[in-house]
């Protein structure tokens, strides 16, 4: 039975904007595209009213990061991308009821006027602080505008707002050797004046609503992350940054300022929405501001706390909208077991997958919704790829439904045979009843499934429906009683036309191709969800088309080329990778300020809610103490007690996760992130000194 308690008239489904700075790849589509489209499609086949609403983020700073590195224009940037990324999701299938973009007329108007509401009704802290400025370039510096060395797991690419390495939040002053992106010059501080959004204030209102009302309904993964958010103490956020390049600040004394990305961006569900009633001459409004309404957001799990705080309470400040009422964010999809990076170029690009798989958007949907990383992190490989296309769609789903349409042909001339009515041996058989009744409940449970964003569990049920289909036919063979009682066959074959028909409106979500190319087979009109599990779907004497093939097999040498493919991306990646430039020069009092020395690791533990943190006990051979280190994805704890290890003794101690780490180890690491410790050639007791 479905979780929801309230009946909505009308649903808004939202999906995260992808930024217009690259293409789209495969961690993208099983995140974020494909379960919300899944929802969407069913809600439509339910004949609900919904609007499905994505678009292009067209402001992010890694919009103008690209632009530089390509030495063109911001706009030259998102045009190309936004063309691509919208081009591709249409041929994929993704079936947006408007696809728009932050930098259109109308975003600007919506979100200047979105900020404006709050300003005037003083929602907004004024404050002026110190920020990095870069002197040669005369730009106050975003935060990925800035690099430095992370303090938690000394990785030296880090940017100012997090670390990729370990995965940690930071902020620009918490980079140990910051310099700028623009020059490579050490920034200065200098004053600037931004407005704020008090999010502290809201805490009892985030309380309730989030961790009182959503503690049974949401994934908790999501609800945990907020709950640890609000359980720290929520901070006032800059809604407001130094950039020529996003939407203008619109009051006086605001030049060279533009909207915060994080505060800009989901206005664009609201614009986007706007856009698409417009013009349409529909009424947009109801479906962010009627009670009624049903708001739900499809996200990654880096963009919960801007989903599940952030937004809300700038909706809940505005005083019009609804908050969402679900966020049913996923994990992170990996690739062939190593972290998908843009960077890197280690990823399934979906523009390059409709090149070399034509046809086949189907096959990339159902196994990307099979291994969903609905709970945790998953591994997407071409050898499951094609496993899953063979010997599940090809070998169960495909199989039946071929089977069934082609004995249809060959025993019925192409019509739904009737089932012979009060017939004790040629009539419905405790196994057709049962089958019947199976059929009957699948529906209700893919329904209930979707109702709690199960989707992988909802495709399961889907393909349990073919596997009843499957063994039925399998086991009724009646290529094999046909010649002496064709009125068996006539029963068999239409429970197992029924089936077909059931199979077409209920894989619809989540093979839209499929289900077209099955409508056409059968001759069915549009679907509807509520025909699904009738066992008189297709009516006897209803004629079908001529059988096509639904898949195909997927063969070895297609996967090999795959597998090459990322291959020789790896090989390029350690060829083109330039060394780490020398560092700036430094006196010999500067580095006699360093105490290295050796240690001994007694002991090692994961810090809790982290991936990469580890909390290290060392003997120092002065002392014991507690170094926080990001190698967690490298080494397990129980490998490394006993280790000797080289420690930086003297740096200035740092709150980590809530750890006081007195220290950091040196690592030596690879320019594809690999760490390894440093040690000396000889053995040396704990806290000889390291020259």
């Amino acid at each position: 039975m479905s979780t929801d308690k309230k009946t909505f008239k009308r649903y808004t489904v939202t999906s995260a904007l992808p930024y217009a700075n690259g293409p789209i790849h495969i961690g993208h589509l099983a995140g974020v595209y494909i379960p919300a489209d899944i929802y969407t499609r069913y809600l439509r086949l339910k004949g609900e009213d919904v609007i499905y609403i994505g678009g292009s983020d067209e402001h992010g700073v890694p919009i103008t990061i690209k632009a530089r590195q390509e030495k063109l224009t911001p706009q030259d940037i998102v045009d190309k991308y936004h063309t691509m990324i919208k081009d591709s999701f249409e041929e994929f299938g993704i079936a947006f009821d408007v696809y728009s973009r932050t930098s259109a007329p109308v975003h600007h108007e919506t979100a200047s006027g979105f900020f404006k509401t709050l300003y005037d009704n003083g929602k907004f802290v004024e404050k002026e602080t110190e920020q990095y400025y870069d002197e040669e370039t005369r730009h106050f510096l975003a935060d990925r505008y800035i690099t430095g060395t992370c303090p938690h797991c000394s990785y030296e690419k880090a940017y100012g707002d997090q670390c990729e390495h370990c995965g940690t939040s930071l902020s620009p002053t918490d980079l140990i050797n910051p310099r700028s992106v623009l020059s490579g010059n050490k920034p200065i501080m200098k004053k600037t004046r931004h407005w704020y959004l008090p999010l502290d204030e809201y805490e009892p209102m985030l309380r309730k609503w989030i961790l009182e009302g959503h503690k049974h309904d949401w994934k908790s993964n999501v609800y945990g992350q907020c709950k640890s958010w609000i359980d720290q103490g929520l901070q006032a956020r800059a809604v407001t940054r130094d950039l020529d390049w996003g939407v203008k600040v619109p009051v006086e004394g605001a030049d060279g300022k533009v909207l915060y990305v994080w505060f800009d961006a989901p206005i664009g569900y609201i614009s986007a929405t706007r856009e698409w009633g417009e013009a349409r001459g529909a009424d947009w409004q109801k479906y962010w501001k009627d009670p009624e309404s049903k708001l739900v957001h499809f996200i990654g799990k880096d963009n919960i706390v801007f989903h599940c705080i952030i937004f809300p309470v700038m909706l809940h400040a505005e005083g019009s909208y609804i908050l969402p009422d679900n966020v049913p964010a996923n994990e992170f999809l990996n690739l062939e077991g190593d972290k998908i990076s843009t960077s890197r170029n280690w990823a399934v690009w979906l523009h390059e997958y409709l090149k070399d798989f034509p046809g086949k958007q189907d096959v990339l949907r159902y196994v990307l919704c099979a291994a969903a990383p609905e709970t945790k992190d998953n591994d997407f490989t071409w050898k499951d790829f094609q496993a899953r296309n063979n010997n599940e769609l090809l070998a169960i789903f495909g199989n039946f439904i071929n089977r069934t349409l082609v004995l249809t042909h060959k025993y019925f001339e192409g019509k739904v045979p009737e089932i012979p009515v009060n017939d004790s041996l040629n009539g419905i058989t405790p196994t057709d009843k049962q089958t019947l009744d199976s059929l009957a409940a699948f529906p209700e449970k893919i329904m209930n499934s979707l109702d709690n964003y199960r989707f992988r569990e909802a495709l399961g049920e889907l393909m349990n429906l073919a596997r009843l289909g499957n063994k039925y036919l399998t086991d009724a063979e009646p290529w094999k009683i046909f010649k002496d009682n064709p009125q068996r066959v006539q029963t068999i074959l239409n429970i197992s036309l029924q089936i077909c028909g059931s199979l077409t409106i209920l894989c619809e979500p989540f093979l839209p191709f499929t289900a077209e190319k099955l409508q056409k087979m059968l001759r069915v009109g549009k679907p509807q969800w509520k025909l699904a599990g009738s066992r008189d779907l297709l009516k006897a004497g209803h004629e079908i088309d001529v059988p096509a093939l639904l898949f195909d097999r997927i063969e070895d040498k297609e996967i090999d080329d795959q597998i090459q493919k990322l291959l020789q991306t790896r090989k390029d990646n350690e060829q083109v990778q330039p060394q780490t430039p020398l560092k700036p020069p430094i006196t010999y009092e500067d580095f006699a300020r360093l105490d290295i020395r050796t240690a001994t690791i007694t002991a090692a533990e994961k810090v809790a809610k982290t991936k990469k943190l580890l909390k290290l006990e060392l003997n120092t051979g002065l002392d014991t103490r507690t170094v926080v280190s990001g190698i967690s994805g490298v080494y397990e704890p129980a490998d490394i007690v006993g280790k000797k290890v080289i420690l930086l003794a003297n740096l200035e101690p740092k709150n980590i996760r809530g750890i006081m780490s007195h220290g950091m180890i040196l690592m030596a690491e690879k320019q594809d992130g690999d760490l390894s410790f440093i040690v000396p050639e000889k053995e040396f007791p704990d806290g000889e000194i390291i020259c």
